[in-house]
């Protein structure tokens, strides 16, 4: 196998002191997915178009030092909808087939801890086209005394669509227009869903009746073709018409096999017919063919209303609904109601007594009831009244009312309800009146006030119940904040007076309410009483987990907090060192038991380095902080945004790598001795090894060591460890990738003729709306557009290459092409930029100068901007620059009001030193004078194709004019 060597050179330091390395994080939003247009809106807002159903994948590209951390949130769109924090280097977003509910506006936060977070955004807008829906409306008016009938039709067309759709109205292959016809209108109608046109027939006429076709169009966004919908319209053309097989309202018998059928009366098309169920769906088994509904053994569970809908898009769809009841009875109760005129609470002789009835049943009107007195059928006197539907009771109630209570009185009552002919069992239920039928009392039993269990064990809450006939206990809680009982009902009612929770949690700690029940008992004001439920649940603490860092020698205060817990005190603490049970701490009084441990360490030592456990118990379970103790120095944080890292070697087939770092935290322990560098190829085992010695290293000290001989184009895993008195710190490690390198262009030759395919290291901005073009006049497009852009470059040969953009279609108004430098070490204080550009066309827009800065993450700066045409000529701009650290200089192309707007540029240098006052090259085109940024008049040197011309200069075009840019001079050849 073989062992990559690596020749490792002395360390170069970067004496920065305190946080001078450290930046703010900063960030920005690319897109890497199926993107149909990412563009900026009128508020500089960055827009990504996206057809519905495409992937969506955006990556926030970061910079700062430390290596910041990416979160994605949402918001907008139909909810908020939240991504979970992403691996430092995973910054894609990626959401396959994505819907319409989720487009809206993403965020991208970044922070590494130093200044405010960094958060970019950008606008998700997704495209759709759904299929149109056209519908037919007509009118019918009388207008008396002339003996005729008007109709007038509309053709509503509706769909659901993004951006706004466009609408073409066909009559067989004719394009329909508002104007075209005077029987023919077409408007948009207000207040309706989704976007709608109508075309309204106005006066129907025999050329009227014919195939009417609804076109819509996104005009091809994203793709998206378009869509249409043809509808054949006749003298027939009728809306729905149904009538159904059996009545509206339909009452069957538990078992019975319901056939329903929904008739079409009339529909021209012929409409399409549907079943429904409401609430729900239709029921197990059930059978819709076409306009028969079957649904075999029909039970009381598949009541409810059934939907036959016919719909053919002419006029509104017709709909019939059957009321399916199926016979059934449940929950038989009783009440007692003693004397409601006297208030009185007891059955007294003399007084009078209600006793009543009633059970749920469907049809419920259709139920009756029937009394008995000791087994025997009640007969009815001036003191024995039945009535029925008490408005103080429930409906469809039956009342035996007892006048003037005798002793005769006192016996055991039946009510019986039935379904008369029906094969529903009778329900009944039975009262007992006597001396002993007393009203209800409720209470708590002794020592069950208080109710204390363990979290996670079955609780039973208890009531008591006396009085004669004993009825239901009904439990609730009193808690506001806990409205509900754990079963999720408001109310619970339990018979015997016992509310019983299987695996009770601590939510459910509180107070609970029973009470009793006005049914099944006495009809008087209820009687209730409160139970108060303690879950008790092991502690909470913090810190789960330390990391406590500290220089040998000196001394650390271990602390274990209690967060919650029931009971919330500690009852007691173990401290445990590398599993090893430690002394116990002093014993604190139980009325003193603070809510922490604590232990005290006099020095740390290697000896003494190593896990700690402190496990906090409250009676009921334990809880455990750890805590890692040593004088380990931290990881190294290794630096992402050196200027290029990358450095070929021309004789060789290898590259060498400048790999930078910081420290972290290096005075939290003692000093730095050494790093240990660790070099390893990718896919192979074996390492290389070097120990890297340093002096004292300070926050924010940025260190670099270059790696030599790497070989192109492997990539290598590079592990880093710091070494104090203590031993190895913490390693870091990262992989390093071969990417070609970038280099400075040479200052005896630092002009860019972009006459090589990689235009000296400039790159296209992958943010912008479109490119830069390379080409001459040999590779230029023989179609283009006329009166805009150079004919040649600046050296006037048809071989010689220039970048240009062409604002022809599908190129917008405002739209940027930035053309990008390589990163350039800032090795002076002042710079001067020169270049060439060409800016002819009617429909010119912008071309501008930007800086980026690259010492504390991109900020890009606008140095030199022009706009407008100046006609057919080259011309020169020096622009002086001082960038504060690594840079890029950026070349922004703005598109203007027409496809006339091509600008172009060519030989672009960059010199140190400031801008010179003139310029003098007569083996070159035209130079101006220029600085600031702005151009300016003056004196220049022609040479080429170039003619001096009242201190200007003119370009010949090779046809048979001369232009001048500024003296505006035009001679014919």
């Amino acid at each position: 196998m073989e062992v990559t060597c690596l020749l490792l050179l002395a360390l170069i330091p970067f004496h920065c002191r305190g946080q001078g390395v450290y930046a703010p994080a900063q960030a920005q939003i690319v897109h890497a997915g199926q993107a149909c247009v990412v563009k900026e809106d009128n508020i500089s807002e960055r827009v990504y178009t996206i057809r519905e159903g495409d992937t969506l994948m955006l990556q926030c590209l970061v910079t700062g030092h430390p290596r910041p951390q990416v979160r994605w949130t949402k918001t907008a769109g139909s909810a908020s909808d939240k991504f979970q924090e992403t691996s430092v280097f995973n910054e894609t977003l990626r959401i396959e087939r994505i819907a319409r509910t989720q487009g809206g506006r993403y965020y991208c936060k970044a922070e590494n801890g130093v200044g405010v977070p960094a958060i970019k955004s950008i606008r998700v807008d997704v495209q759709y086209l759904d299929e149109p829906v056209l519908t037919v409306h007509q009118t019918v008016s009388d207008v008396r005394g002339n003996f005729y009938q008007e109709k007038t039709v509309f053709l509503r067309c509706t769909v659901n669509s993004n951006p706004p759709a466009r609408f073409i109205w066909k009559r067989g292959s004719d394009t329909l227009s508002h104007s075209q016809d005077n029987g023919v209108d077409i408007y948009e109608p207000l207040y309706t869903q989704g976007e709608t046109k109508v075309l309204k027939l106005k006066n129907l006429r025999p050329q009227d009746y014919a195939s009417y076709t609804c076109q819509v169009s996104v005009r091809n966004v994203c793709g998206i073709p378009d869509k249409a919908i043809t509808f054949r319209l006749t003298n027939t053309t009728a809306p729905p018409a149904l009538k159904l097989s059996v009545n509206e309202t339909l009452v069957v018998n538990p078992g019975e096999n319901v056939t329903v059928q929904c008739l079409l009366t009339g529909g021209d098309p012929l409409p399409q017919l549907q079943w429904s169920h409401g609430p729900g769906p239709l029921p197990l088994g059930a059978v819709a063919q076409g306009g028969t509904l079957s649904i075999p053994s029909v039970q009381a569970r598949d009541s409810g209303y059934y939907n036959c809908t016919a719909t053919n898009n002419v006029g509104n769809p017709a709909k019939k609904t059957v009321n399916l009841l199926v016979r059934s009875m449940k929950n038989a109760t009783f009440q007692i109601t003693p004397d409601v005129i006297k208030e009185s609470e007891n059955i007294q002789l003399g007084q009078d007594l209600k006793l009543s009835c009633h059970v749920d049943a469907v049809p419920q009107e259709k139920v009756t009831y029937q009394w008995f007195k000791n087994g025997k059928p009640a007969r009815m006197s001036k003191r024995l009244l039945v009535t029925r539907n008490d408005p103080e009771l429930p409906a469809v109630t039956s009342s035996l009312e007892l006048i003037d209570l005798h002793f005769s009185d006192y016996g055991t009552y039946l009510c019986m309800a039935s379904f008369p002919g029906a094969p529903v069992p009778d329900l009944s239920v039975e009262v007992n009146i006597s001396s002993e039928t007393v009203p209800p009392t409720i209470s708590v039993p002794k020592g069950r006030a208080l109710v204390t269990v363990r979290e996670g064990s079955p609780a039973e809450l208890q009531c008591e119940v006396r009085g004669k006939p004993r009825p239901p206990v009904l439990w609730s809680r009193v808690d506001k904040e806990a409205a509900l009982l754990p079963s999720g009902l408001p109310l619970e009612e339990t018979p015997d007076g016992k509310l019983r929770l299987e695996r009770v949690s601590r939510d459910m700690s509180g107070t609970y309410r029973c009470q009793t029940a006005r049914y099944n008992g006495f009809n008087v004001r209820p009687r209730e009483a409160q139970v108060q439920l303690n879950v008790q649940f092991p502690p909470e603490v913090e810190p789960s987990s330390q990391d406590v860092r500290q220089a040998l020698g000196r001394p650390v205060l271990l602390r274990c907090s209690l967060l919650r817990g029931s009971p919330q005190r500690i009852a007691s603490a173990v401290w445990r060192f590398k599993g090893q049970l430690l002394p116990p701490p002093p014993v604190v009084p139980a009325a003193e038991a603070p809510d922490h441990a604590e232990l005290h360490l006099d020095a740390v030592t290697r000896d003494n380095s190593g896990s700690y456990e402190c496990s906090v118990s409250n009676d009921v379970g334990s809880a455990t902080c750890l805590f890692q103790v040593s004088a380990k120095a931290y990881s190294p944080e290794f630096y992402f945004d050196t200027p290029n890292p990358t450095r070929s070697h021309k004789l060789s087939k290898n590259y060498s790598y400048v790999l930078q770092w910081t420290q972290r935290e290096p005075d939290a322990v003692d000093p730095v001795l050494n790093y240990r560098l660790s070099v390893r190829q990718l896919n192979q085992h074996n390492a290389v090894v070097k120990a890297i010695p340093v002096r004292r290293v300070e926050k924010g000290q940025l260190l670099e060591y270059i790696l030599t001989d790497l070989r192109v184009p492997h990539s290598y895993e590079v592990r880093l460890t710091p070494y104090t008195t203590f031993g190895a710190g913490d390693m870091a490690s990262r992989i390093i990738h071969y990417t070609e390198p970038i280099n400075s262009p040479n200052l005896s030759d630092n002009t860019c003729h972009f006459e090589d395919e990689k235009i000296c290291g400039y790159t296209q901005d992958l943010t912008d709306n479109f490119d830069w073009t390379r080409q001459n006049a040999l590779t230029q497009n023989p179609k283009r557009s006329p009166n805009t852009g150079p004919p040649t470059d600046i050296s006037g040969t048809p071989e010689g290459y220039y970048m240009f953009i062409e604002t022809s279609r599908p190129r917008e108004l405002g739209d940027r092409a930035r053309l990008v430098s390589p990163l350039y070490n800032a090795s002076a204080k002042f710079y001067c930029v020169s270049f060439f550009y060409h800016m002819y066309g009617k429909h010119i827009g912008s071309l501008n100068l930007l800086v980026r800065s690259r010492n504390k993450g991109a900020l890009d700066t606008h140095a030199w901007s022009l706009s407008g045409n100046k006609g057919n000529v080259w011309q020169q701009a020096h622009v002086p620059i001082n960038p504060s650290g690594p840079f890029q200089i950026i070349f922004e192309g703005v598109r203007g009001s027409g496809y006339l707007g091509d600008i172009a540029i060519d030989d672009v240098t960059l010199k140190k030193g400031e801008c010179p006052r003139k310029q003098m090259d007569p083996n070159k085109g035209a130079r101006r004078e220029g600085g600031g940024g702005a151009e300016s008049g003056g004196s220049c040197v022609c040479g080429g194709w170039f003619l001096p011309v009242g201190g200007g200069c003119l370009y010949l075009n090779r046809g048979s004019e001369w232009l001048s840019d500024e003296n505006h001079v035009a001679l014919t050849v």
